[in-house]
């Protein structure tokens, strides 16, 4: 027995002997790997490409890791940087597992952080179809089982494919300016940073979720008394299909909450977080989530097949919301909670600009006249996804 392992220990010295001239591997205490092994590139209402995910990070060594940049780059041209974060812009997207930014950049022994990505490429450019990430970082230089002082280590991990072809829907809604509220891509957004651990995984099934409310003629999203739900344009529009689709699940029976006010954690389960709701299997591996519509307004039942522009249900204000909004969000699976959130392109419509984002960042609640953004000349866009925000016209 002391011979064999007197073999397989020497097998090993060989082996890392063999390999010490070798630049095939790299000590890597901090782990880094993507939530989801790919995503798509789609054109946003800004003009350029966005590539949207998120890495895992878990330091393996007892030394702490401290992270000093992070470089995203092309597979096939590991030369080329798409972005670069560091400093305060990367401990900006660098959150803990309970959806909490971090308060450093420091990562302890078994501790585990994710990275949120959001690449923006020029329309001109060509997305590439595979990632690498440079990681600079102060860690434990050896497997040490004390911490030791940290040293500068660098290498590029973790691959991420692209794909192309983002799937192309109808509006979920009908008429004109329609505000797309918590957006993507900005990471402190209320969707982008949800990572919730739902079946045993993380999931951001509402990574590229909108909220949608309505503006009135005078720019207002609010027009009266905030607390009762008629005070919104939007209260009572048509929730439609996006395409032709099986009903999977819907709920019916909560009644709204009265705007301004939360409803309390404590009666928030996963069945009722979002409200009286529609989930249409699209096919392809795809589903589509319609939240907090009016009580006994949904029009569907499980298994009903529906088409595109079909009424659905009418906009309300149930669930975990503070004013009336139609929640709307693609994702792979059935679970609105638990599945993987995935971008898509609306097929047609009208951009009429954007609310101020400085300004809507201070306000309190939805009132004010938020028509600032509006342009004097609408742009017709065909096959681009709404980012955080844009105002936009839906065909009647």
């Amino acid at each position: 027995m002391r011979k064999a392992q007197w073999i397989t220990l020497a097998l090993l010295v060989t082996l890392l002997a063999g390999r010490a001239h070798s630049k095939s591997d790299d000590w890597t205490p901090l782990i880094a790997a993507p939530l989801t092994p790919n995503s798509r590139a789609f054109p946003g209402t800004d003009g350029k490409w966005h590539i949207v995910y998120e890495l895992v990070l878990t330091n393996a060594n007892v030394t702490p890791a401290t992270i000093t940049r992070i470089d995203i780059v092309e597979a096939s041209s590991p030369s080329r940087i798409l972005t670069s974060y560091e400093g305060s812009e990367l401990l900006a997207h660098l959150r803990m597992t309970a959806n909490i930014p971090a308060a450093n950049a420091t990562i302890e022994f078994n501790g585990t952080r994710l990275f949120l990505i959001d690449i923006a490429m020029e329309a001109s450019a060509t997305p590439p179809k595979r990632l690498l990430h440079h990681f600079e970082v102060l860690g434990g230089a050896t497997p040490s089982h004390a911490a030791g002082t940290p040293v500068p280590l660098s290498y590029t991990v973790a691959p991420f494919e692209v794909l192309a072809g983002p799937p192309e829907l109808g509006p979920p809604l009908a008429g004109k300016r329609w505000v797309a509220l918590n957006g993507c891509c900005e990471v402190g957004g209320v969707h982008r940073s949800t990572g919730l651990p739902v079946n045993g995984k993380i999931c951001f099934a509402q990574r590229f979720a909108i909220d949608w409310m309505r503006m009135d003629d005078g720019g207002h999203l609010v027009n009266g008394d905030p607390s009762d739900v008629h005070s919104y344009p939007d209260y009572g529009a048509n929730v439609l299909a996006v395409a032709d689709g099986k009903v999977v699940d819907t709920l019916d029976t909560l009644d709204d909450q009265k705007p301004g006010h939360l409803p309390d954690p404590k009666t928030i389960t996963l069945e009722n977080v979002d409200g009286n709701h529609v989930v249409l299997d699209l096919g392809g591996g795809l589903f589509a989530f319609y939240a907090h519509m009016q009580k006994g307004s949904v029009t569907v039942a499980r298994g009903d097949q529906v088409k595109r522009g079909q009424v659905l249900g009418k906009l309300g204000n149930t669930g975990n919301t503070s004013a009336p909004h139609l929640h709307f969000h693609l994702m792979d699976g059935p679970s609105v909670l638990g599945s993987n959130g995935l971008p898509y392109v609306i097929d047609s419509f009208v951009y009429a600009g954007q609310v101020p984002a400085a300004e809507f960042a201070l306000a309190t609640n939805e009132e004010g006249d938020w028509s600032k953004g509006l342009l004097t000349t609408l742009s017709p866009r065909r096959g681009q996804f709404p980012l955080d925000l844009a105002v936009v016209t839906f065909p009647p």
